[in-house]
């Protein structure tokens, strides 16, 4: 059955249940939420509705009785053959054989398509993923959430959302400072200082390459002696590393004395400070969008912090002139416990500066402001504290903290062998998200990123996303798409032609129970798109197609598509041919949608393995 004929279905019940207003038997109020569902079970029909379940109450009356005055209401179908009730009061819907097929009929007729519905049609959201800090290479713990950001946006888009993706550049603040300062640090070493690099800097060979771009271009006009950038500096941090690897502070402190190295820097360079930061957030930047372009995942907005500096000060007046901001200790604090969240929070410090939380609330106004009925963020589970400050001052401003929706993503461990490797990207010593593609693949990393619920730890396991088995997923899925596209050619090889005139013809051959099976999951996918992307769950996806997959290889390994006598140099029967082709249409039928699914995960549908 066709989304449009499911659609018809409800109309049929919908206009029983009028009918049954208008009789007294419900009241004239009563809306209609019941659910219409596939089963799986076929002697239990095509269709099951819950409709009587979910009515009796209002009716005064039991579910099973309540059914028997629905059936007897609903209008006559072509379409359905039979209607029984079944337990507590289930109706159960059978199809005629014809409407079984008109699925194949849709997949034909709207191919790449097929599936995607307008039922969101004038609604506009934001997808906002990724948005690492731009001061290291993306690694693995930073692609799930642009696979799944991705995908998330892609099925949005597939139900009728206008959508805008796009990536917040934290190109403000103390880690971009710490980044400054680290290149700057090695600008000098590069021009013959002898430093001593900080713990908490950035340690990784990036930052070198950095400064050695800043001396090619501008020389050493702007070294200054280390011994005046660490002037007055507090001691570094000094650890005791024992045996497990396990670190334990003897002395000093590594904030104070970054935040020292980076007062210095500032005064010592002038406005040449902001040379050294341009040229790390410049090229960090440019390598985040390589890869990520690279990956399949592109952004409409590449939206700066920077540029909403001018926006916090207003929007902080705003939650001044409501009365939701007091200050405290010196420090300007939010009420956000007015809303819900467990403690307030504070959006100026004493020394007058602004904090993270403050340009964030005039982030999100932004957005807003832009006109997006919904917007989606898509977090690292580290954030989940983040969100009800975020909402409570939503709510403080007037906005519908309904209207966003936070997704948080767990992270990733990554495995080689029984070894789990280590990442952080302040070491410098990280798997990046561009190694982990060049080893298994885009579709593979893609694929197992968005395979599990968001909420769920992934452990990548290297060694299966590069395996050619059915173990692995990815490899299992694209392989049905390339089986079909192999069978075509063989056709094409012997003589014979594809003839989807005939196959229309022909469908009603398609009896099997696994022939069945494979028709009705394939008339599950526009539903399935619809709750993917309602729910922001990819997976739901990914299992379906991982299920289709699985039903076809069994068919095909089960069934031949071509005749046994092209082998044999016989001229096929009629017969077989018709049944050729019945099953080239179905097989083509699931190609299709495969091919549909991948596409919106971002993964290729390759014609041959």
């Amino acid at each position: 059955m066709s989304q449009a004929q499911i659609d018809t279905l409800a109309s049929l019940f919908d206009d029983a249940i009028n009918v049954l207003k208008k009789e007294g038997a419900l009241p004239a109020d009563w809306q209609n939420n019941s659910q219409i569902t596939r089963t799986k079970d076929a002697s239990h029909g095509d269709f099951a509705s819950n409709i009587a379940m979910t009515a009796a109450k209002a009716a005064n009356t039991n579910p099973r009785a309540l059914a028997e005055k629905i059936v007897q209401a609903l209008p006559a179908n072509k379409d359905i053959r039979q209607v029984d009730i079944a337990g507590p009061g289930f109706i159960n819907v059978f199809l005629n054989a014809e409407a079984k097929f008109a699925v194949l009929d849709d997949i034909f007729a709207l191919q790449e398509k097929f599936g995607l519905s307008k039922q969101f049609n004038g609604q506009k959201v934001q997808v906002e993923f990724v948005s690492a800090n731009p001061t290291s290479s993306l690694h693995v713990g930073h692609g799930r959430g642009a696979a799944f950001g991705m995908s998330v946006a892609n099925l949005l888009q597939a139900v009728g959302y206008d959508v805008t993706r796009e990536y917040y550049i934290n190109d403000a603040g103390r880690q971009m400072d710490i980044l400054a300062t680290s290149t700057y640090l090695r600008y000098l070493e590069a021009n013959g200082e002898a430093i001593v690099f900080p713990v908490n800097g950035y340690q990784g060979d990036y930052v070198r390459d950095i400064a050695n771009t800043v001396t090619a271009q501008h020389g050493n006009g702007y070294v200054h002696p280390f011994a005046q950038v660490a002037k007055d500096a507090p001691a570094d941090a000094e650890f005791e590393i024992n045996a497990d690897g396990e670190k334990t502070l003897l002395s000093g402190d590594k904030e104070a004395h970054i935040d020292g190295l980076i007062a210095n820097s500032k005064a010592l360079l002038g406005d040449g400070y902001e040379l050294f930061l341009n040229a790390a957030l410049t090229s960090i930047l440019a390598d985040i969008k390589d890869d990520l372009s690279d990956f399949g995942v592109n952004y409409e907005c590449w939206f700066s912090e920077r540029s909403i500096d001018a926006e916090i000060e207003p929007v902080l007046q705003i939650l001044e002139d409501k009365g939701y901001l007091y200050e405290k200790d010196g420090n300007i604090w939010f009420k956000s416990t007015d809303f819900g969240d467990e403690k307030d929070r504070v959006v100026r410090r004493a020394n007058g500066q602004s904090t993270y939380f403050a340009s964030d609330i005039a982030y999100h106004k932004n957005k807003f402001d832009r006109g997006f009925d919904k917007v989606v963020n898509v977090w690292g589970a580290d954030h989940h504290g983040y969100v009800p400050r975020v909402k409570a001052a939503l709510l403080a401003l007037g906005i519908d903290a309904e209207r966003l929706d936070v997704v948080l993503v767990q992270f990733v461990a990554l495995w080689r062998g029984a070894e789990k490797v280590q990442m952080s990207s302040r070491s410098g010593k990280f798997v990046t998200l561009r190694e982990l593609r060049q080893e298994v693949g885009n579709d593979a990393a893609r694929f197992y990123y968005v395979a599990r619920k968001p909420e769920v730890h992934v452990d990548f396991d290297l060694e299966l996303a590069k395996s050619q088995s059915k173990d692995n997923l990815v490899y299992y899925i694209q392989y049905a798409h390339a089986r079909v596209c192999r069978v075509l050619e063989k056709l094409a090889a012997s003589g014979l032609i594809v003839d989807d005139a005939i196959g229309a013809q022909q469908q009603h051959l398609l009896t099997a129970p696994a022939e069945e099976e494979v028709i009705k999951l394939l008339a599950a996918y526009p539903a399935t798109l619809l709750r993917a992307a309602t729910g922001y769950e990819p997976h739901v996806l990914t299992n379906y197609l991982k299920e289709l997959a699985a039903l076809f290889h069994g068919w095909y390994d089960s069934n031949r598509i071509l005749p046994v006598s092209l082998t044999s140099g016989e001229t096929p029967t009629q017969s077989e041919l018709d049944m050729m082709q019945a099953r080239l249409r179905l097989s083509k039928a699931v190609r299709q949608v495969l091919a549909n699914g991948l596409g919106l995960l971002g993964l290729s549908a390759p014609s041959s393995m």
